[in-house]
């Protein structure tokens, strides 16, 4: 199966994310994220990206934090981001959800990277099927970015940010020298 998109909205009355994954072909699957369940799952999404290769192989901790804040500019330069409504086909139809009509509520988040550099990623409930994603380098960094957005809506005070790194700092505070 082919990922189409994946949406991840901020749900008020729940206090929870709701992710869906729409997958090519008419199916749909969709997670409940609680602040707990986001936590763990931020870590493992830093995690995976600071596993690229390129990365670890730097010689500094602050040479592999600025390669990873170059790699998820990059990536999220090539990600394409729609908003909710936008590019669904005009005779969408009801989609199949294979896992049932209602949202599985996530208590367990499994990462690893394929030899392949693919990221892996298993979404579980404590019983049953979860979901199971396969993502190259600018998805995982697109998923990032969605994860972060829906957090800051849902004003949970969580800090989902990359490491940063000397470099960084002193580019984002106003310093000069003369």
């Amino acid at each position: 199966m082919r990922l189409e998109r994946i949406r991840i909205e901020f749900d008020a009355e729940q206090d929870r994310l709701l992710m869906r994954i729409l997958i090519d072909g008419g199916s749909e699957v969709s997670l409940w994220l609680t602040r707990r369940c986001v936590k763990r799952f931020w870590e493992a999404l830093l995690k995976m990206a600071e596993w690229k290769p390129e990365i670890q192989l730097q010689a500094t901790e602050e040479a592999r934090k600025a390669i990873l804040h170059f790699e998820h500019e990059k990536a999220l330069q090539e990600v394409k981001f729609s908003r909710p409504g936008e590019d669904e086909p005009e005779s969408a139809g009801p989609r199949v959800q294979p896992l049932g009509p209602e949202p599985l509520l996530i208590t367990r988040i499994q990462a690893r990277r394929t030899p392949e550099g693919r990221t892996q990623l298993a979404m579980l409930p404590n019983e049953g099927q979860g979901a199971h994603l396969s993502l190259n380098d600018n998805l995982l960094h697109g998923m990032m970015k969605l994860v972060q957005s829906a957090v800051a809506k849902a004003e949970w005070e969580l800090r989902l940010e990359l490491p940063k790194s000397g470099v960084l700092a002193m580019a984002e505070g106003e310093r000069t020298i003369n």
